[in-house]
């Protein structure tokens, strides 16, 4: 009925479709079984600032998009917040932010200065960072193509401070 030639042919076929089907749920089943990837959480910082402010709005456009979250706080009288933290006036700036832990970023402190400051050990007199007054060109503050170098300061409990970073480039914030 069926020649040795047709029924080898049949055999083959199968077997090429079995392994072919074979080999796509291997990796079907690959892709079903591997762990999802686990996202960080963001670091929410809690920002108190006044209603009207651009620049403050700006720059917590800059945290959220450089991996922080925000809890924004906007009324007209907050140097109470700024007072029960001990930021001195020298170093006081448009807006206060507070991490869950309780430090302070004072100004338009870059992302990158907080993320850095946030995975290091600090001791028990260290209050937060600080960009003292409102330089032009740090995030929130960009003016065309204008830059003022400044420092980040690293703020203390008795109203001292030490340069946490020296910015001299627009590029260095980033």
């Amino acid at each position: 009925m069926f020649s040795n030639k047709f029924t080898l042919k049949v055999i083959t076929t199968f077997v090429v479709v079995f392994s072919l089907a074979s080999c796509s749920d291997d990796q079907a089943i690959t892709q079903v079984i591997e762990p999802p990837k686990v996202m960080p959480q963001k670091v929410v910082l809690d920002v108190y600032k006044s209603p009207s402010c651009g620049c403050c709005k700006k720059w917590i456009s800059h945290i959220n998009d450089n991996g922080f979250a925000s809890k924004v706080h906007s009324f007209d009288d907050f140097p109470a917040i700024k007072d029960e933290k001990g930021i001195e006036p020298r170093y006081r700036s448009c807006h206060t932010a507070i991490s869950n832990e309780g430090y302070v970023f004072e100004g338009h402190v870059p992302a990158k200065f907080i993320h850095q400051f946030m995975q290091e050990t600090h001791k028990d007199d260290v209050i937060g960072l600080s960009v003292p007054a409102m330089p032009v060109g740090t995030p929130g503050m960009e003016v065309e193509n204008k830059f003022q170098p400044y420092k980040v300061l690293l703020l203390k409990q008795n109203g001292s401070y030490e340069t946490y970073a020296n910015v001299q480039s627009y590029e260095e914030q980033f």
